[in-house]
């Protein structure tokens, strides 16, 4: 006669409740344990901070504020400076983790009362890219006169188009001498409007003030 094969004796005792034992307790992560993976995480992220500096022109004031951003850790990440009269602005993007941004916000509050500079900090996200839009140059060149930029400024914002960069001078005229401005800017161009039609209205716009204008995708 053929027995049905029994299972071996060890099998079972393997299984913890049928040995009579409590199953090994699952792993318990603390509060505390948590805390410090979260504190830890948050640390080695990048983050960004935005700086504005100005004071009066002198030798050394890029260097000065390069050199505290490097020490603790900071990296730029983005950079503008230009000379406004007298005086000498800076405005930057500085990336670095959790530990190098705060230190780098105690350091240059140490520089400003030391230092002959005025500095503004503000905490910031990098831009996400917009694949709604599309960058155009522009251009223009006219006889100085007032209201040029707020007239600019307002033809793009009523049609909801941003200004990502702009840039302005003045300068003599180089036969006569005759006061000349001049501004560039990058502006965003929602991929809705008709390009070919803002053209139009933009030209329209600049003959009505007497600007000579370019209005150009920016080259890649």
């Amino acid at each position: 006669m053929l027995r049905a094969a029994r299972a071996p004796r060890q099998a079972f005792l393997a299984t913890p409740h049928a040995a009579g034992r409590n199953p090994p307790p699952l792993p318990v992560h603390s509060a505390a344990a948590t805390s410090k993976q979260t504190y830890l995480h948050h640390a080695q992220m990048k983050q960004h901070l935005a700086v504005s500096a100005i004071g009066s022109d002198r030798t050394g004031m890029v260097h000065e504020l390069t050199r505290v951003i490097s020490e603790s850790g900071g990296n730029i990440s983005e950079s503008r400076m230009a000379n406004l009269g007298t005086e000498f602005a800076m405005l930057l993007l500085v990336s670095g983790n959790w530990h190098a941004l705060a230190k780098l916000e105690t350091e240059l509050n140490r520089l400003a009362e030391t230092s002959s500079l005025s500095i503004q900090v503000k905490r910031t996200e990098p831009r996400a890219p917009r694949t709604d839009m599309l960058p155009y140059s522009i251009d223009v060149v006219c006889l100085d006169q007032t209201g040029i930029v707020s007239g600019l400024a307002g033809f793009f914002a009523t049609r909801g188009i941003d200004i990502a960069e702009a840039s302005t001078r003045s300068y003599p005229a180089a036969h006569t001498g005759a006061p000349m401005f001049a501004v560039q800017m990058i502006v965003n161009v929602p991929s809705r409007i008709h390009v070919a039609h803002l053209r139009e209205e933009f030209m329209e716009f600049c003959d009505s003030l007497n600007l000579d204008a370019i209005l150009e995708p920016v080259k890649s």
